[in-house]
């Protein structure tokens, strides 16, 4: 049965009038690391070419997270590193023209290998060059390889390349898997490195319960994706996306990622983000928050008092921070 696969088009149209056909690469994409990103600019060099639109075919949920909750194993649901929409903006800022978004399924899992060839990749996405990782594996039971694509390729007329692990300096491969061990320990300068950037959570404003106003540390309230990588606690950030301006520059501000066990025992996780020496309205606004420093796990304290003592520690803390480092 073939799947269907919604594409998400760049500014303009993709029209088949103007490309022969695509350049693709096929995989989760947790992140967007500097793995992903030496991959897409040899694919966007490829596209380049061969005239070829540069396309990326990526999975919602997560292959692993589908087949967890199929077996009732939520203990082996990946954690995720960004939101659908982080991940969409960022293979964007890599040069993808567009990105195949396949809804994982049962449908998706029980397609054979041949059918994904000839009903997704042929039919569908036009695929005349293809990239992938040396260990690529697709299809009913993971049964396709990179082998098997490039039998395909030359009976159908479309090139099948692999790419093999990337490095940093030091000879580590850079890996979805050891970015969120990164994550999980809030160690934000390792994750810097994975990443070739900060890393950051995006999401919209929101009311909240306006319990940091009473206690003088008003916040932005932003909800956060399930299995959230990061480790919770409080966290030196900068927010974009609360002025108008051209440049959109950073404002400083001190972050507590949590289930705020002092005030609520609901256990919602939420990033409340205090900015420092900043007051505006921002409710509803779509905002970035990128972690630079992270200063302490999260806490239950005895009461309101212990908890504005460290919340006024946590703001030193910050302010020292962009004190020697700027924003």
């Amino acid at each position: 049965m073939p799947v269907k696969n919604t594409i998400i088009p760049r500014t303009f149209a993709l029209d088949a009038a103007d490309f022969p056909g695509t350049a693709l690469t096929i995989g989760n994409f947790d992140g967007v690391h500097c793995g992903h990103a030496h991959l897409l600019d040899c694919l966007k060099k490829a596209a380049k070419e061969y005239g070829l639109a540069c396309g990326v075919m990526t999975f919602a949920p997560h292959p692993r997270e589908y087949f967890a909750r199929l077996n009732q194993r939520p203990e082996l649901i990946p954690t995720r590193i960004n939101t659908l929409r982080d991940k969409v903006c960022a293979l964007r800022q890599h040069g993808a023209d567009f990105i195949a978004l396949s809804h994982f399924t049962e449908t998706l899992a029980q397609t054979s290998p041949t059918d994904y060839i000839e009903e997704i990749l042929i039919k569908q996405l036009k695929v005349r060059y293809l990239l992938v990782g040396q260990d690529f594996r697709f299809g009913h039971r993971r049964e396709g390889d990179v082998d098997m694509l490039r039998r395909y390729g030359a009976k159908h007329g479309f090139e099948v390349n692999h790419i093999d692990d990337v490095t940093n300096s030091e000879g580590h491969r850079f890996s979805s898997t050891e970015l969120r061990n990164a994550l999980s320990f809030g160690d934000i300068d390792s994750a810097k490195q994975y990443l070739g950037r900060h890393y950051s959570i995006s999401g919209r404003v929101q009311h909240g319960k306006k319990l940091g106003r009473t206690l003088g540390y008003p916040t932005l309230n932003i909800r956060v994706m399930p299995h959230c990588a990061i480790r919770s606690g409080i966290y030196v950030v900068k927010v974009r996306g609360l002025t108008a301006q051209p440049n959109d520059p950073a404002i400083p501000g001190i972050a507590s990622l949590g289930v705020r066990p002092t005030v609520d025992t609901q256990g919602d996780v939420l990033l409340e983000v205090h900015l420092i020496d900043t007051n505006m309205d921002a409710y509803g606004k779509l905002v970035s928050v990128e972690f630079l420093q992270h200063v302490r796990d999260e806490e239950k304290f005895p009461d309101l008092e212990t908890l504005v003592s460290a919340m006024n520690n946590d703001l030193a803390t910050a302010r020292k921070y962009f004190d020697q480092h700027g924003l």
